[in-house]
């Protein structure tokens, strides 16, 4: 027999983790090696040269570092493994920038049962996986809004500055977010103020709102 597929598995819910565990695990083809709880976990295990992970599926939306961000981190690995995003959100914006940080596929949780095995197998075969149905409505969104003349949607942040507003949803100080990010307290309060110039807020309780709404964090 053929050695399994090794899996890290990334997920703020220890209730999804076990789940999607045991889809995984009855499959011959393929092992969870490894779990994190938040993207930041998720990066430091494969950064461990003792753990050997050949595809990383990831929440969407979790503490510390989001998917998203764990995946541009795990990207820019020597030796990076193939990358899965798995999350509640049918959303047209985190499925591009799935793509742009290097995930070979989508999955949605409330269709993982049926869907999660199949995209395990396609990226693993270096093939991207599309939940069933996402081509039509995605490129009928695009034609759509061809249309009306509006482009496609760009993330309005940099990747720095949604650590930062991420740090500050989550109720982090300055010195705390500055001290986790390793840059000054200044530099901390110029990306807030540049953040906050940009999406045309005025405080904390709109950037969390703000975080919530694109998914850095959890409602």
């Amino acid at each position: 027999m053929t050695t399994p597929a090794r899996i890290l598995l990334a997920d703020d819910h220890a209730l999804v983790r076990r789940g999607v565990r045991l889809i995984l695990d009855a499959e011959p083809d393929l092992e969870v090696v490894a779990e994190a709880g938040d993207g930041a976990e998720a990066v430091a295990l494969l950064r461990d040269p003792d753990l050997a992970v050949d595809l990383a599926i990831l929440d969407v939306a979790m503490p510390r570092l989001t998917g998203l961000q764990a995946a541009r981190e795990i990207s820019r690995l020597r030796e990076p493994p193939r990358i899965l995003m798995l999350t509640m959100h049918d959303n047209e914006q985190y499925f591009f920038e799935s793509l742009k940080v290097g995930a070979s596929g989508y999955v949605l949780k409330s269709v993982a049962d049926r869907d999660l095995v199949d995209a395990c197998r396609a990226a693993l075969r270096g093939e991207p996986f599309l939940y069933p149905g996402s081509e039509r409505r995605l490129v009928r969104d695009y034609l759509e809004r061809l249309r009306r003349g509006e482009r496609l949607p760009r993330a309005p942040l940099t990747p720095r500055e949604d650590e930062v507003v991420k740090l500050i949803a989550e109720g982090h100080s300055s010195r705390e977010i500055a001290r986790a990010l390793t840059i000054s307290v200044r530099t901390v309060e110029r990306h807030r103020e540049n953040v906050l110039q940009k999406l045309g807020m005025r405080d904390r309780t709109e950037l969390t709102r703000y975080a919530v709404r694109v998914g850095l964090i959890d409602p």
